[in-house]
């Protein structure tokens, strides 16, 4: 397969990500939503979910998430919002809403609220202290929820295998990104900036195994090239 090809795949899904999105329900999988940012995404591929990236959208005009967003909020959170409340995203099995951030925050309840009839919404929160001991715990614990919401959602446990199995698989999907990032450095003549972050914003949207698959195929092609 030809690098432009390969390029303009990873266009189609960075573009259209709601065909994905419909695409994988057609095939049976249950998809989790996940707002930015550092969501234990591992947990939803470990209980058999797909997670997909929630970042706004460019086609969308923020309207009935003005009833619920202070004017201030970003863009992406309110675009977000917007989304989940027009029916855009309805195909949603449940939705993770860290809190990163001072507009994630209260966001996250704005969603559990306006939500609440429609899907599940599981509420993750950060710790402020990363390294002491009840930093770790509180982390922990976090986590423990998350993951108990998602076994709500898939009907079966989460075991330690299948997190290990999908920590794994983010590993590679990882280094194979970091990879591409230092060979589109070198090869700028094919991969330009928006073709960069076409290729980098698909792994939001894709199945992490295939996504990877075809990233690897991608840098072999490009490792192949003269720099």
């Amino acid at each position: 397969m030809s690098t432009e090809v390969m390029l303009n795949e990873f266009k189609e899904v960075s573009e259209h990500p709601y065909r994905v999105l419909s695409q994988y329900k057609k095939e049976g999988k249950k998809v989790i939503g996940v707002l930015p940012y550092y969501a234990p995404v591992e947990l939803v591929v470990a209980a058999g979910m797909v997670p997909m990236g929630i970042w706004g959208s460019n086609n969308k005009t923020i309207s009935m998430a003005k009833e619920y967003c202070a004017t201030f909020y970003c863009t992406i959170a309110q675009l977000a919002l917007e989304m989940l409340l027009d029916g855009t995203l309805d195909q949603l099995d449940g939705v993770i809403t860290p809190t990163i951030c001072d507009t994630l925050r209260p966001m996250s309840q704005n969603i559990r609220v306006a939500m609440s009839e429609k899907l599940p919404c599981i509420f993750l929160a950060h710790p402020q202290n990363r390294f002491a001991d009840f930093g770790k715990q509180f982390c922990m614990d976090q986590y423990d929820h998350v993951k108990g919401e998602l076994e709500n959602i898939a009907g079966h446990e989460i075991k330690s295998e299948d997190i290990a199995a999908a920590i794994k698989v983010y590993n590679k999907s990882r280094a194979a990104r970091r990879e591409f990032v230092k060979l589109a450095s070198d090869h700028c003549d094919v991969i330009d900036p928006i073709m960069r972050s076409a290729v980098l914003k698909a792994a939001w949207f894709m199945d992490k195994a295939e996504y990877t698959e075809k990233l690897n195929a991608l840098n072999a092609e490009l490792k192949a090239l003269p720099a």
